[in-house]
């Protein structure tokens, strides 16, 4: 009867209810009141009295229509991550893709390659900007919203999640950290400064500063057989083993101007500053049994590179109240990111002769503008309009020279790329409140995207266009109801990137020249690839506890369009006589995803009438996907496991100032059909995590931290044929114990 209550209401949606930040507002908790002096002084002593407040971050989750889960200044910095990457990964069906507390790329759902759409304050950030280079000291909240919505944009067909950046407070605040950690005895120490006032009674500001220098050493072990499919005879055995090193110092800025204009308008400036550069060294050994199926390509190398990068963007949005519930926002913003990379690789034979050195130098440079603008109307039927345009367009600037034994490759695709990309969208979206049980939501969406090269060596023009309708409503059983049941029904999609359209050549390194292997291809780009389109449906089940916790379950579809994955083929290609074997994306036809998250968190004395008041915190997320021409068992999509775990808690000492807590994150392992001719297993990460904070006095706190608490080996396999031969790889790749320790002043 629920759920059929819930879709029934799905037809209507033509109209909406109030606006985001209305709702918002009436999520927060109201002020208790508190008994006079006189009356307190009557009183006979209770003992121990515990005030509890809900929180504001389950309240905004509760009252948003759509799904959205918010993760709080508190839950950022509570194990002391080093990067936000390593926050997510506690999260509700997140994974990320690195090696255990490495951080990596995120996913949601377990989907990776652009399915999960990523913004900073609301906005896409530039190539070269990576999650794992921000640090938590920056961020106020996180914002994870499980299905698309017209004004976050609809390229999310796994979801959204948002990170706002310090935000300006009413209370004055003047904070520094300092900090340093620990890995094998190799130190990387941290800083930052937070502080918030106001310019007399009509501006207020926050600015952040915070820098930060790493240092990782990481150990690699990889063994390569290839076997013949017709005797199952051993045909060649490689083992390449070595470590690297990895040096990075990091600079970011960023900070929150509001001016208070005149009555119901403002001015708000952001300026964002990143700043990165490293360096990295690289050191293996290639040891291969006679009498291989090919010769042995080298013995031993050296690697070394060095790379920068810089993000400068600014902007400033403009809000008026109208008057009658009418409310204009634009906002517009410009910036310039830079990456330079220079690497050099030399090979050597087993007399320590030098055999052939490559070197590559790559300078890329992307500027761009966003020009937005947004009205709302609230109208006194409970329905809250917005409408919105959008306008963006960058421009990027690529210079690259790659050298082998000091002689030009690659020479006919020339040196410079010079590519441009220009976005527009317009939406509208009705939110609304038919019932006090019920919540509804209807938007939609159109975007265009227009990606051009006019350089002769990337001649490409690639147009697209998405409409989107997306439908969400959330029903109560009755009015002051704990339950309520979510649903979604969207339209989403995945366009191809600038790097999978217009792609520079790369080649193999294990063989540079004459023809290459199946399973050393060399890569390039499709400038024919369409866009991904998603059609999406969720359900959810939310009970909300007394204290603030929440348990609920969420299932999750999507059927997506025109896949975009990387075939490997063997092509006549102009920068060889030979055929070589080249990787390049392609859309291979239909897949579907489908899953179903579970969550809760409460306190145990909920539970357990005389427990202690541990904070609990716990999900469990199972995956599944399929791809349409990939023969199974398997095939699933590709960087999705079969699901995730997290269990956590922590506990505020009665006795001492000291609060204490542990997380172990589960990732399973699991083996993937990619194509008829490639496969892999990838292995299992387990990580623990645990803190301890002192609280010294109001105005000081020291945090201890212990990340990969419990570390080990991470495993994985790839397989690929090649005619009469099955070639296997294995991987075995180290992690490691991070120690850590943080100082917290408030001045």
């Amino acid at each position: 009867m629920a759920l059929a209550a819930l879709l029934t209401c799905l037809p209507a949606l033509a109209q909406t209810a109030a606006t985001p930040e209305a709702r918002e507002k009436s999520a927060q908790t109201k002020p208790v009141s508190t008994t006079d002096k006189q009356s307190t002084k009557e009183l006979p002593s209770l003992g121990r009295v515990e005030v509890i407040g809900s929180s504001s971050d389950t309240d905004q989750r509760r009252a948003s229509t759509a799904a959205k889960i918010i993760i709080g200044k508190e839950d950022i910095e509570r194990f002391g991550d080093s990067s936000v990457s390593e926050v997510l990964k506690r999260l509700p069906g997140v994974t990320t893709g690195g090696r255990p507390g490495r951080g990596g790329d995120v996913r949601m759902r377990g989907m990776g390659g652009g399915y999960t759409q990523l913004l900073v304050n609301g906005e896409r950030m530039p190539p070269g900007f990576s999650l794992d280079n921000l640090t938590p000291d920056q961020v106020e909240r996180i914002e994870v919203m499980r299905a698309p919505t017209a004004e976050f944009g609809a390229r999310a067909v796994a979801g959204t999640i948002n990170v706002v950046l310090k935000e300006a407070l009413k209370k004055t605040l003047n904070e520094i950290r300092l900090g340093a950690a620990v890995e094998e005895s190799r130190g990387s120490p941290s800083a930052s400064w937070t502080r918030n006032d106001k310019f007399g009674e009509s501006v207020s500001y926050t600015l952040t500063l915070s820098a930060n220098k790493s240092d990782t050493r990481d150990e690699h072990d990889t063994r390569t057989r290839w076997y013949d499919l017709g005797s199952g005879a051993q045909v060649l055995d490689q083992h390449d083993t070595g470590f690297s090193t990895n040096k990075r110092d990091g600079l970011h800025l960023n900070g929150r101007v509001h001016i208070a204009m005149a009555p119901g308008e403002s001015l708000i400036l952001m300026p964002f500053l990143m700043l990165s550069q490293g360096t990295s060294e690289a050191q293996g050994q290639l040891d291969q049994l006679p009498g291989g199926a090919i010769a042995q390509p080298y013995a031993r190398y050296a690697t070394t590179s060095e790379s920068r990068f810089t993000s400068l963007r600014g902007n400033a949005q403009w809000q008026k109240n109208l008057g009658e519930g009418t409310r204009l926002e634009l906002r517009g913003g410009a910036g310039s990111g830079n990456s330079e990379s220079h690497g050099t690789r030399q090979e050597f034979d087993a007399s320590k002769l030098l055999t052939r050195t490559t070197d590559d130098q790559t300078n890329t440079r992307e500027t761009g503008w966003t020009l937005t603008g947004k009205a709302s109307h609230q109208l006194e039927s409970e329905h809250g309009l917005v409408a919105g345009l959008e306008l963006d367009n960058s421009v990027r600037r690529q210079t690259r020279t790659t050298l082998q034994n000091g002689l030009p490759i690659l020479t006919e695709f020339g040196e410079d790329l010079s590519a441009s990309s220009m976005r527009v969208a317009t939406y509208i979206q009705d939110e609304w409140n038919p019932t006090k049980q019920i919540a509804a939501y209807a938007g939609l969406r159109w975007e265009g995207i227009e990606t051009r090269s006019d350089s002769d060596a990337y001649r490409v023009s690639n147009r697209s266009s998405v409409a989107t309708p997306l439908l969400h409503a959330t029903w109560k059983p009755d009015e002051k109801s704990r339950n309520q049941w979510r649903t979604s029904l969207t339209r989403s999609y995945k366009a191809a990137t600038l790097q999978e359209l217009i792609a520079r050549p790369s080649i193999s390194q294990r063989f540079p020249t004459g023809a290459n292997e199946v399973g050393s291809p060399d890569r390039a780009g499709n400038p024919n690839l369409a866009p991904e389109l998603a059609r999406g449906f969720e359900i959810a089940y939310e009970h909300y506890l007394g204290k603030g916790g929440l348990v609920s379950a969420n299932f999750f579809y999507r059927h997506i369009n025109d896949l975009i994955r990387n075939v490997v083929a063997l092509e006549n290609v102009s920068w060889s006589a030979d055929k070589r074997w080249v990787s390049r994306p392609q859309n291979v036809g239909n897949a579907i995803a489908r899953g179903i998250e579970l969550e809760a968190k409460f306190r145990l004395d909920e539970v357990w009438a005389d427990a202690l008041p541990v904070a609990v915190r716990t999900n469990v997320s199972v995956f599944d996907s399929a791809v349409e021409k990939v023969t199974a068992p398997n095939n699933r999509l590709e960087g999705q496991p079969r699901g995730t775990t997290n269990l956590g808690a922590d506990y505020k000492l009665r006795s001492l100032p000291i609060s204490l807590g542990a997380s172990v994150n589960i990732t399973p392992g699991y083996d993937l059909q990619i194509s008829d001719i490639q496969s892999s297993t990838v292995g299992a990460k387990v990580v623990t995590d645990a803190f301890l904070v002192w609280f010294i006095n109001p105005s000081a706190q020291l945090r201890f931290s212990a990340n990969n608490l419990l570390p080990r080996d991470y495993f994985n396999t790839s397989s690929v044929l090649n005619g009469t031969q099955r070639q296997d790889h294995e991987s075995a790749n180290q992690s490691k114990v991070r120690w850590g320790v943080r100082l917290e002043l408030k001045l």
